[in-house]
């Protein structure tokens, strides 16, 4: 994902900034001395939402430790003419979907629903239909399917603005491209009972370990093993930076670097909102981005020790064009959503029926997130700039999703006639 991933909230927050953490401002905190930058104001509030009404799931489902879409159980959804998808909603699926359509035809789908054959009918009119066509499209096109019990939860991601430097100085934090030794590892090629899994590490004589924690690099150990970027002058904004997978950094001569997610160590991800909650660390004035960034900053040694809690590390590349998600492809503000591809076929549309406004639509899934995993679990991507990252940064919904399948699919997969052409509609 360009993060990825990411990013996601705990559920009692009802913040999608303790992992989609939106960090506002670029101005460098005082330096040298290693201090804690103090909180700024004008920070960006969070966008208040307007509340809307989602479907009800079409059918109750349970399918406790499902590890796939084809085994939490499928339900056919509403008909879609009858879903409320504006034209311009619509429009601006139909160019995301048109896009990644070339990996939908050639990617093995671990959701285990599609085969590229699938989608080559779709793609194919998609090529074809134009932007004011876009609704009758997905109707004549697809049918919604509920994955599992179809209750979904939405947070919000964005690409964050930084602070850098393209020199080191006391309490900078170094911004690292992939290491040298970092080795992935696909699993499928091992055991065909392993098949969509894979896991990162390090050779270590004639073994392959797990690689280095957070902790340990940010001790120094990807000396020499992994090339410096440029610096993140204040390292809580490199933390939530890291959360979603991509960014900017403003240099002192004003130059922008553009990164974008390249690799991650393998390990796994750990909210720190969760755990500052738990341990009772925030009060009910700090239940916000600000409020968690204002903390770790006013306890520097705490809040290091928490942050590296999450061992999960992430490592950048230079992008030279706009940011792209897990499909190698640009993703776009307010359509592009990050989903667990155990559940939604990477590049499939989906209509999320949700308790706010801004997140009810047709979106299409065109990434993933280290915290966004299970049936039904999302993350709305919505650009750059102040508008995205008060989007963004109180976005948490919860309401039903549909996922958009070639019309035919859920017959073929229930053991019915085979699909892949137009259905007729009443």
């Amino acid at each position: 994902m360009i993060r990825r991933g990411g990013l996601a909230l705990v559920g009692a927050f009802a913040l999608s900034v303790l992992l989609s953490a939106c960090v506002g401002g670029v101005a460098p905190p005082p330096r040298p001395g290693g201090q804690s930058p103090p909180s700024r104001g004008g920070e960006v509030p969070v966008r208040q939402p307007t509340p809307a009404t989602p479907l009800p799931p079409v059918a109750q489902v349970t399918s406790p430790g499902a590890g796939t879409a084809a085994s939490a159980g499928l339900t056919r959804g509403p008909d879609i003419a009858t879903l409320p998808i504006t034209p311009d909603s619509a429009a601006q699926a139909l160019a995301a979907f048109r896009l990644s359509c070339p990996s939908l035809v050639r990617r093995a789908d671990v959701s285990g629903l599609t085969s590229g054959a699938d989608w080559q009918p779709a793609c194919a009119a998609a090529a074809s239909t134009a932007p004011g066509d876009a609704q009758g499209f997905f109707t004549r096109w697809f049918e919604a399917v509920q994955v599992g019990d179809g209750r979904a939860y939405a947070t919000g991601y964005y690409i964050p603005e930084i602070a850098g430097s393209p020199s080191y100085r006391d309490g900078y934090a170094p911004i690292y491209a992939r290491p040298d030794d970092l080795i992935d590892v696909d699993l499928g090629q091992f055991s065909d009972s392993l098949k969509g899994r894979s896991i990162r590490g390090r050779v270590d004589g004639t073994k392959l370990v797990p690689y280095y924690d957070r902790t340990a690099i940010e001790q120094g150990v990807l000396q020499g093993r992994a090339r410096i970027l440029g610096y993140a002058v204040d390292p809580v904004e490199f933390f939530f930076l890291q959360v979603q997978g991509s960014g900017l950094v403003r240099m002192p001569d004003g130059r922008v670097l553009r990164i974008g997610y390249d690799s991650q160590n393998g390990r796994d991800y750990t909210g720190i909102g969760a755990l500052m909650r738990q341990r009772g660390l925030l009060g009910p004035n700090q239940l916000s981005m600000q409020g968690i960034v204002a903390w770790l900053r006013a306890n520097p040694d705490q809040g290091r020790a928490i942050m590296r809690e999450n061992k999960s590390f992430v490592f950048f590349r230079v992008l030279d064009g706009p940011p792209v998600g897990a499909l190698g492809l640009p993703v776009a503000g307010g359509t592009t959503v990050a989903a667990d591809p155990r559940f939604i076929p990477l590049g499939a549309p989906v209509f999320l029926s949700m308790d706010r406004a801004d997140a009810t639509g047709l979106w299409v899934a065109q990434d993933t997130g280290g915290a966004i995993k299970g049936a039904n679990r999302f993350d709305t991507f919505w650009g750059a700039g102040n508008d995205a990252r008060a989007i963004a940064g109180g976005m948490s919904a919860r309401g039903t999703a549909f996922l958009l399948l070639p019309v035919g699919t859920l017959d073929r997969l229930q053991g019915g006639a085979a699909g892949g052409r137009p259905a007729s509609r009443r």
